[in-house]
């Protein structure tokens, strides 16, 4: 029988504060021998637990309760304990990157171990009011029905999840395993699903056959899955794809390659096979239009690690059917992803946004602030990693190829501060030039203890760096303000998320909201970019853009939607999907 425990004639427990502590600030879920030691439980047992509890109950019978009631029992404190809450304070505010509840947490433990059993109760209470009651209660309320949300998607055409039957997969292929095809081929795996990995690069294929079930067997693991994993076979002909029901695309990031593949693809396997790219930004029309079954083709954007990572964009293209749709987020789902299903365009949603936000933090640093200080605003806000250093470590190459592939820079490219007719900052083009491409060389925005270093320590030849950028250019450097920098990186992402909505990319902001939050690090206390716009203020979200909008920054223009929603009465953000279907119907008589 499943192992049951039962707590019994008492109606609270008693642990020291260190081990209360852990359980609270980390939500951590204890067995039921831990709980027993830790005194939570009088009994476990693997045997019939109702037989259990009756033989207690009746041993214990007639006994006085005095000696189990909580508030007659002394909170067991160390000696030092003033001295240790002080250190855990210190911990929870680094890590706690705003949280409100993490420190009520802290501030619950020293009212239990200093004050009488009455006033750490009432003073529970006060903490509790006033989580209850605030902001970061709402965000995370929104943030859970948020996503929920997103799993009720429909295209354009009206066509919904509830009426598209979606294809059981059981047998799948990932072609490219590189660190993204890699997780992916674990991810499916984990569901049970076959897969077959092929990798044309005999190199990348022995290292993904020596790594990949080393990453299986520890995910597995660490799950305890109640079914087998699905079997690996490892290729390195595209032929062997042929019978799989599924494939995913994980090639490099350039469209002349997958387009390759797409073909080669349509050419391999059976009528009917879904064809699945996960390009983090490229046109999946394009994708679509070389294969002879279009309808069949959808983006599964994945995030690195892709057998980690909760977030999948699952990209439509105008051609692509609901069974296809329905499927990759069917798919999405098994693997235990929260599944949005998003319109094809540049980057579509999590990336499209991204832009602005990496633009604005580049053109802070032309103009005096450096990158530890961009990065320490952004993560005193909630994000557990500032621009910079999350750039150093996925690597400045992979902006640096895409720039590239846009025709932005590379050879025959003119060094200005203008490309394509607007505002351009060359500083991380020349960072690679430089051989600075993150912790994978040791040195980027940040230096590191060589290459894959983890630590990020403050370069002295990145101000020299800068300052004899701005030297060449005519700049001279300005006191920037921890409020700038936060309005022109927040405000141009939520700005570009109201472009997104505007454009019908993304159904409603509960969809870029979860967008961000499981793909992007945005703080879940905060709810969202757009939940964030919401708790701003729409009018001055808007009036701040119209402060700091440049004729040279597009993305800094106020979005015709914020207009709109402002002229509105700025409803809340609960009521925008319904102004904006309104508005889009009223624009189509």
């Amino acid at each position: 029988m499943e192992t049951r425990f039962m707590k019994l004639l008492t109606t609270s427990y008693c642990v020291d504060v260190a081990s209360r502590g852990s359980l609270e600030l980390s939500s951590r879920h204890v067995s039921a021998a831990e709980a027993l030691k830790l005194g939570v439980l009088d009994q476990v047992t693997d045997s019939n637990a109702v037989d259990l509890a009756v033989e207690f109950v009746r041993s214990v019978a007639g006994q006085p309760l005095d000696s189990r009631r909580l508030s007659t029992l002394p909170c067991p404190c160390p000696p030092d304990v003033d001295s240790l809450l002080d250190k855990v304070m210190s911990k929870v505010r680094q890590r706690s990157r705003g949280a409100l509840a993490p420190v009520a947490c802290v501030r619950a433990l020293r009212a239990a171990a200093s004050l009488p059993y009455a006033q750490g109760m009432e003073k529970e209470r006060e903490l509790m009011a006033t989580l209850f009651n605030s902001g970061q209660a709402r965000a995370l309320q929104y943030a859970f029905f948020s996503q929920r949300v997103v799993g009720k998607w429909s295209l354009p055409s009206g066509a919904r999840w509830d009426n598209s039957t979606a294809r059981i997969i059981s047998k799948a292929a990932v072609i490219g395993l590189g660190t993204m095809g890699r997780g992916i081929v674990v991810a499916l795996a984990l569901t049970g699903i076959s897969v077959v990995a092929v990798e044309t690069q005999e190199k990348q294929l022995a290292e993904a056959s020596r790594v990949v079930p080393a990453m299986l067997q520890r995910e597995a693991g660490r799950r305890r899955l109640a079914t087998p994993p699905g079997v690996i076979s490892f290729s390195s002909n595209l032929q062997d794809v042929s019978e799989v029901e599924l494939v995913i695309e994980a090639v490099f990031e350039v469209m002349s390659l997958k387009l390759q593949v797409f073909k080669h693809l349509s050419s391999v396997c059976r009528p009917g096979t879904l064809l699945c790219s996960n390009t983090s930004g490229l046109d999946i029309d394009q994708l679509a239009a070389v294969t002879q079954s279009p309808g069949l083709v959808v983006g599964m954007h994945f995030f690195a690690p892709a057998h980690v990572m909760k977030l999948l964009e699952v990209v439509y293209g105008p051609r692509s059917s609901p069974e296809a749709v329905a499927t990759a987020m069917q798919l999405g789902k098994r693997m235990g992803k929260v599944g949005v299903a998003v319109g094809n365009c540049p980057g579509f949603v999590g990336n499209r946004m991204l832009k602005p936000y990496l633009e604005q933090a580049n053109f802070l640093l032309e103009e005096g602030a450096t990158p530890r200080q961009v990065d320490e605003a952004l993560e005193e806000f909630g994000f557990p990693m500032g621009v910079f250093r999350m750039s150093d470590l996925s690597g400045l190459d992979v902006g640096w190829r895409i720039r590239k592939e846009a025709g932005l820079t590379g050879p025959g490219v003119e060094s200005t501060r203008t490309r394509q007719g607007r505002r351009y900052s060359p500083l991380p083009d020349q960072m690679c030039e430089a051989g600075r491409l993150g912790q994978k060389t040791g040195k980027g925005w940040y230096q590191y203890d060589g290459p894959g270093g983890r630590v990020a320590r403050s370069d002295p030849w990145v101000h020299i760096f800068l300052e004899t950028y701005r030297a060449e250019h005519g700049l001279v450097a300005r006191s920037i303000t921890l409020e700038e920098i936060l309005e022109r990186c927040l405000y141009a992402l939520i700005n570009e998320g109201f472009n997104i909505l505007q454009d019908a990319v993304a159904a409603g902001p509960e969809d870029i909201d979860a967008i961000y939050v499981f793909g992007y690090g945005w703080p879940r206390h905060r709810g969202g970019p757009m939940f964030h716009a919401d708790q701003v203020g729409l009018g001055r979200i808007l009036q701040r853009l119209n402060q700091h909008s440049h004729p040279d920054v597009p993305h800094l223009k106020p979005s015709t939607l914020l207009r709109r929603l402002v002229a509105a009465g700025s409803p809340p953000v609960q009521k925008w999907r319904e102004f904006i279907n309104k508005e889009r119907v009223h624009s189509q008589l």
